[in-house]
């Protein structure tokens, strides 16, 4: 079985003729037969109904035709992603960003990428504290979204451009709240469980941040089950602004104002990249709609 006889099978489908499909293909009606007569057989199957005066597929036909049809547009489809990697676009490329990122705020560069450049894999790595700038340093990002101070980044030599600022809040539910009526110090939920996000790469080097001495911890390795827990009652912790402000809104979850505690932490986020990496086409049309992103903000 070929891709010819499959195309063949196709067109006389769809013509309802050899004629007709003769005419379209630039083949001979001949050649057409014959091609057609050999894929029978190899299928072991009639295709067409001969006896009338145009050919009619049979049951069997009508039913291998969606095949047939499926694998001329994966053919297809193969063809095309051959173009786009043979000019040079990447098979994929990979963005990695700081989990704490709301990524809503840069959905529409991101289609638009995928728009233009379909058959490139755009791969969202999601990190968390220092993982985003060391998959970047390691080359396993081609882009990079993380907060933190400008000069640690500049440091690192990357190219970057601030997106927007964002914050992390100290949040607990009404549940654990009522057990301290009147709660002013962060000493005083020693002995709750705080939640706290595991570092994905090796730049805080096991140190925990925003955690006093003896106090109760579970460890999670994502900020939906932080929340979970946290609105469960089960302990307590930061959360980014943008994920709590319902639930701050509809009571399930309350702001903490705690003695001794940098309870509200402002962040500010950049997409950076290294400049001594060139990146490839579609890692650049990215990189640039992000950057004008980023020139939009200042």
């Amino acid at each position: 079985m070929t891709l010819e006889q499959l195309l063949m099978f196709n067109t006389v489908a769809l013509a309802g003729s050899l004629k007709a499909a003769s005419d379209k293909l630039h083949k001979t009606q001949p050649a057409i037969s014959q091609s057609i007569k050999q894929l029978e057989s190899q299928l072991d199957v009639v295709l067409f109904d001969r006896q009338g005066y145009r050919l009619a597929l049979t049951q069997e036909g009508r039913k291998l035709l969606q095949y047939a049809q499926r694998v001329l547009n994966e053919a297809q489809e193969m063809r095309q992603v051959a173009k786009h990697l043979a000019i040079g676009n990447e098979a994929s490329i990979t963005l990695a960003f700081e989990a704490s990122f709301n990524l809503a705020r840069i959905l529409p560069m991101l289609e638009r990428t995928q728009l233009e450049f379909p058959h490139t894999q755009i791969i969202l790595k999601q990190e968390y504290l220092t993982g985003a700038l060391e998959a970047l340093n390691q080359g396993k990002a081609d882009i990079a979204i993380s907060a933190g101070g400008i000069e640690s980044m500049r440091s690192n030599h990357f190219e970057l451009g601030f997106l927007f600022s964002g914050s992390l809040l100290d949040v607990a539910s009404p549940r654990l709240l009522s057990r301290y009526p009147s709660l002013s110090h962060v000493k005083e939920l020693v002995n709750e469980y705080q939640i706290v996000i595991q570092d994905t790469g090796t730049g805080t080097a096991n140190i925990e941040f925003g955690v006093q001495a003896g106090q109760r911890r579970w460890y999670v390795n994502d900020f939906y089950t932080k929340k979970m827990l946290i609105q469960s009652g089960m302990g307590w912790g930061k959360l980014p602004y943008y994920m709590v402000e319902e639930a701050l809104a509809n009571g399930s979850l309350h702001p903490l104002e705690l003695k001794e505690r940098q309870n509200l932490i402002q962040l500010d986020y950049y997409v950076m990249r290294r400049p001594q990496s060139p990146l490839g086409p579609v890692a650049q049309a990215l990189w640039e709609n992000l950057v004008q992103l980023a020139t939009k903000q200042s």
